[in-house]
């Protein structure tokens, strides 16, 4: 919807407005939009004559400029016998231009500007953004004649759009990493129970499609039909790719008109074809057949929940009203009366969310609501489907109230009016993303999240599509029914679907439309919310520059405390943490898990008071930092106070009842369970940390000391952890130094703990690698289905506050980081999961890589020291001019001003928390990076890098999966061709199924025949002879390609190229304590220093 057609005059001295090719000159849209009351950025809409449409964003003050690119294409629009397809065109954009053929020159100009670029696939749109140094390089305002790297990214990212390459050579490698990302997702819930929930929808309407492809729909079915695959994204690309579905978004320090005539420089050339909107009105997901119908799946991860899907209304143009957020507001409302009230009074939830989302532009959306359930709510999900039809029957029955309305359009207000600024390519990506939509531009910054308009009328229709004859129902559960029947496609998900019994939905229909007498006296609509703030005034004032570090304004025995005034963001709200140091928490696993049970039965029972304040932007968090107990209270100032004291209240007066506790211990012990069945890459980082650690704890040790604590033992845990301790405390925001310290004295009064004696306070310290030590700690994963191994390969470097060796590690960072995923993840193809990293424990320092792949760990060693002698030598290589631009560009990034509150609290907690103290970390390593040598940087990578350094010291932790992919796609390719099957859909299931069996035979030739006959024969029911030929031509598939041939690594020796032989931990407390501990984390400058003890204001 086009709201202004208002010319801009000539854009810039010297850029010709193009008449004389019959084209249009830019047009001005509207440069008038609706903003945030302290938002500083000016803004320009204008389309271009290629009817390309562009938000332009002039920001004085940014670190970052960016840019984003939203297409009008994703898997919607992916053909049915090819999945994947718009995601495999993602990936392929990237790999070289006509103008720039290099295939990694785009990630080279980012990583030498301090940026960095992302790009997603969604079911109608393709998202591709980037972020860049903001400044030119002489540190200057930038202008047209002294721009900012954001000219030479422009010029770079249009080409995507203009004439992309899709380089034969980069192909395999891209579609490889298109497979190695769907794979790290086989095991995810998330995915799996998104993509079942698809697949039973109607497969006329492309919601139904497998959206991430993997090798075998992209390459290896096509291919076999003789389909050239390259041939076939070219032609998605030209199909779908237009200028006129197309949406831009450039935000910059240049003023809007340099902007502007840049964008109309490099994005005139991307062609429009006139395409129209994609809109899908034919067809919808889940048709009447489809409904009435309840599904059982089983999850990976031990996980209850609660789905019912309703078909909704099209809200695409209803975005003055919105009558779903009243619906979903009232149906997902946690406090007295609602849904999630009563079924948690009754032990049947932990949990409910509810809210409708969009399908498709010309598409009506979906309702849904998911509800966690306990062991006893699995038990009784018709109750819990019954009391939510009672509860939509009061809703039907009420008229909607206009006073509901009010308050949710009355904080949405606030919410938008003290918003603050989010990084510049999250800015990007989601405005972009949000201007295919049929907003006013005038609107376009409020994200559709203002409403404008009660509308009783659809909000009634709305709670008419909440019928028992409209729905759907999913229970997720390992247990329930105990047997699945079927399994999904693309993830094998197992499940079990039938028409809900007649009896059954007799039962829903009455719940449905019972009258008031008959329904759960408990439920009701809520009462008002007196948690929304009315104070919202702030006192600005003008300050040369904002304070670096935060003000000690009390500091005895018992608590020290920090204070920062707001000088930066201006906005009514503030942050309170307080951190309450105990040495009795982690004095043991068992001490852990009781601290752990009860900052979970806490916010349990706060869970209902709670809830109001939530909606009106005050959040609360209660839990255990490294040094004890965390309570954090942030969000609009006003009301803070009176939240405060009730979680201090709760946590010092907490009546820990027995049904209670066994559910938030069940829960915890099914949260320990799923910890191990994450994903590999995300669980390694803690057993790193654990063997650095003087003293730490994993999940094991966690998990086998839940089951003989009992609630009396959490009883008497509480009392003992708030007798005694030390309080460090910080109040950052809208508040002033005299409500700190009553914020203080209510902390003090309330808990009323004795004081902890300094020297029992906790010292925080790492253990010490000497030099050359060369250590490797393996782990079976839990998981069974998991075929990916992990590494984490960590690099000891030194003391954590010796500044220089900071600064080189960081450097070593920004040189490596480019470098690293182009070898070991896009040329290599280890895996979907690549990446290095500064690693920082307590008091140390040190460098890693973590790989997440189908390759074995010490396979993964050897590549990642391949990788390093590579780096030696360009380093040592590496031109003067290039060196100095990576260190501009990580000073860059380390002088990046915080965006928002939230974010300077963060920076400010890091360091007390950290007990370092050092406020001006990021200015100092400035200073220590700035006078580095190529020479500096050759003689520390030599020492501590170098894999064939004897000085080096190394911790490698080896993740190993049970599950083995031995057999790669290609050898099954050529096995399933032999056999002729009739459809794509059996090949791909073949083809599934022989890699596992063949892979589970471990190479034994004999076995796989064995296990390929079985098949062919028992499963597919394959004649005899095609049998013998199949077995025949597995045999020389085996023979040419065996062993590390077919790309798939089945071991290798952990690497000692130093000379120092790798030592495998069997023992842990034996290996710790051989090692030397380090001193105690320590204030960089006497804390004196920052005291302002004055009591006057």
């Amino acid at each position: 919807m086009t709201i202004s057609g208002r010319r801009s005059p000539l854009a810039m001295a010297g850029t010709p407005m193009r008449e004389e090719d019959g084209l249009r000159p830019v047009e001005l849209v509207t440069d008038r939009l609706e903003t945030p009351s302290l938002d500083d950025r000016k803004y320009r809409v204008i389309r271009l004559p290629n009817q390309l449409e562009v938000l332009l964003v002039h920001d004085p003050e940014t670190d970052k400029a960016s840019a984003a690119m939203d297409v009008n294409v994703g898997s919607f629009s992916d053909e049915d016998d090819m999945p994947g397809m718009a995601h495999a065109v993602e990936h392929l954009l990237f790999m070289g231009t006509k103008k720039y053929p290099a295939e990694n020159e785009y990630q080279k100009y980012l990583s030498a500007h301090s940026g960095s670029s992302n790009a997603y696939t969604g079911s109608t749109n393709t998202n591709y953004y980037f972020e860049v140094s903001a400044k030119p390089s002489n540190d200057e305002e930038p202008s047209a004649t002294n721009p900012s790297a954001l000219l030479g990214a422009l010029d770079r990212f249009a080409q995507f759009f203009v004439e992309p390459l899709f380089l034969a050579s980069t192909l395999d490698r891209e579609l490889l990493a298109v497979d190695s990302e769907n794979k790290k997702n086989l095991q995810s819930d998330q995915w799996r129970m998104h993509q079942l929930e698809k697949s039973l929808s109607n497969p006329k309407h492309p919601f139904c499609h497998f959206s991430t492809g993997n090798l075998e729909t992209l390459k290896t079915l096509p291919e076999a039909r003789g389909i050239n695959v390259r041939d076939k994204f070219i032609e998605f690309y030209e199909k779908n790719y237009s200028a006129n579905r197309m949406k831009l978004c450039v935000l910059g320090r240049e003023p809007l008109d340099v902007l502007e005539s840049w964008v109309s420089e490099y994005f005139s050339d991307v062609k429009n074809k006139d395409l129209k909107p994609n809109r899908w009105a034919d067809e919808v997901p889940l048709p009447k057949d489809l409904l009435g119908i309840q599904c059982f799946a089983k999850p990976v991860m031990d996980s209850r929940e609660l789905n019912l899907i309703f078909p909704f209304l099209d809200e695409e143009f209803l975005y003055e009203s919105q009558p779903s957020r009243y619906i979903s507001h009232l149906i997902g409302h946690e406090g007295p009366g609602s849904i999630m009230a009563y079924v948690k009074s009754m032990g049947w939830a932990n949990g409910l969310s509810a809210g409708a989302y969009p399908v498709s532009p010309g598409t009506p959306g979906l309702f849904d609501c998911q509800i966690r359930l306990t062991e006893e709510g699995l038990q009784n999900y018709k109750e819990i489907i019954k009391v939510f039809f009672q509860y939509v029957a009061l809703l039907r029955e009420t008229e909607p109230q206009e006073w509901i309305f009010e308050e949710q359009k009355g904080m949405a207000d606030v919410d938008f009016k003290f918003k603050q600024k989010t990084p510049a390519s999250r800015f990007t990506s989601k405005i972009s993303s949000q201007m295919h939509k049929p907003l006013p531009r005038e609107w376009l910054l409020t994200l559709g999240s203002k409403l404008r308009k009660f509308d009783a009328k659809l909000i009634k229709e709305g709670i008419a599509c909440l019928r028992p004859d409209n729905f759907r129902v999913t229970i997720v559960s390992r247990d329930m029914p105990g047997s699945w029947d079927k399994k999904e496609k693309w993830y094998g998900t197992e499940h079990s679907y039938e028409t809900i019994p007649d009896d059954f939905m007799e039962e829903i229909r009455r719940a449905a439309a019972c009258p008031a007498k008959d329904r759960v006296a408990k439920l009701h609509l809520p009462h008002k919310n007196q948690f929304i703030p009315t104070k919202l005034e702030v006192e600005k004032k003008d300050v040369k520059e904002p304070a670096v570090a935060p003000r000690i304004v009390r500091n005895d025995e018992l608590c020290r405390t920090w204070y920062k005034k707001d000088d930066t963001f201006w906005v009514p709200k503030a942050n309170l943490i307080v951190s309450c140091k105990s040495p009795i928490i982690y004095a043991s696993a068992e001490n852990s898990v009781k601290a752990r049970l009860f900052t979970d039965l806490v916010r349990d029972a706060l869970e209902e008071y709670s809830y109001d304040a939530d909606l009106a932007g005050l959040q609360y968090s209660v839990a255990l930092d490294s040094r004890g107990l965390f309570i954090e209270v942030s969000g609009y100032n006003d009301k803070l106070p009176v939240l405060l004291e009730q979680v201090l209240i709760t946590m010092r007066d907490l009546e820990v009842r027995d049904d209670r506790f066994n559910i938030i211990k069940e829960r915890l012990s099914r949260g320990y369970r799923n910890w191990e069945l994450q994903q590999p890459w995300q669980q390694i980082g803690d057993y790193s940390a654990w063997l650095t650690a003087e003293h730490d704890h994993v999940v094991e040790e966690l998990a086998a000391e839940l089951p003989d604590i009992a609630a009396d033992a959490v009883r008497q845990f509480r009392k003992e952890l708030l007798s005694q301790m030390h309080m460090e405390i910080h109040v950052h925001g809208n508040l002033y130094k005299e409500d700190a310290l009553k914020l203080t004295d209510m902390i003090e009064s309330t808990l009323k703990p004795r004081k902890l004696p300094r020297t029992q306070w906790p010292i925080q310290r790492s253990l010490i690698f000497p030099p050359g030590s060369n250590y490797i700690w393996k782990k079976t994963l839990k998981d069974p289905g998991n075929v990916n191994h992990c590494i984490d390969y960590w690099l000891y470097v030194g003391d954590k506050a010796d500044r220089h060796l900071r600064a080189k590690t960081l450097l070593l960072d920004q040189i490596v980081h480019e470098p690293c995923f182009d070898h070991l993840r896009t040329k290599e193809q280890l895996g979907y999961i690549v990446y290095s990293s500064c690693r920082a424990s307590a008091t140390t320092y040190g460098f890693r890589f973590i790989i997440q792949s189908e390759k074995t760990a010490p396979y993964l060693e050897t590549r990642i020291e391949a990788f390093l002698v590579s780096m030696a030598t360009a380093i040592r290589e590496m031109s003067d001019e290039e060196f100095e631009k990576h260190k501009r560009s990580l000073i860059v990034k380390r002088l990046e001003k915080p965006k928002h509150l939230d974010q300077e609290t963060s920076r400010h907690w890091s360091q007390i928390q950290s007990e370092y103290y050092d406020f001006e970390s990021a200015q100092r390593d400035a200073a220590h990076i700035r006078p580095l040598t190529k020479s500096d940087m050759v003689g520390f990578f030599n020492q501590y890098i170098h894999p064939a350094s004897p000085s080096r010291a190394k911790l490698a932790v080896y993740f190993v999966a049970q599950a083995k992919s031995d057999v790669s796609t290609k050898q099954i390719t050529e096995l399933v061709k032999t056999l002729n099957l009739n459809s794509d859909d059996a090949s791909a299931q073949a083809a599934t199924d022989l890699q596992a069996r063949l892979s589970a035979a471990d190479h034994d030739v004999k076995k796989e025949v064995e296990g390929l006959k079985d098949y062919l024969l028992h499963v597919l029911k394959v004649p005899e002879g095609k049998i013998d030929a199949a077995i025949e031509a597995w045999k020389k598939i085996h023979e040419q390609q065996n062993g590390l041939a077919n790309g798939i690594v089945k071991d290798a020796d952990p690497p000692s190229s130093n000379g120092t032989k790798p030592f495998f931990i069997e023992d842990v407390r034996t290996f710790k304590a051989g090692l030397v501990v380090s001193a105690g984390a320590r204030p960089v400058k006497d804390l004196s220093e920052y005291e302002d003890l004055d009591p006057k204001l």
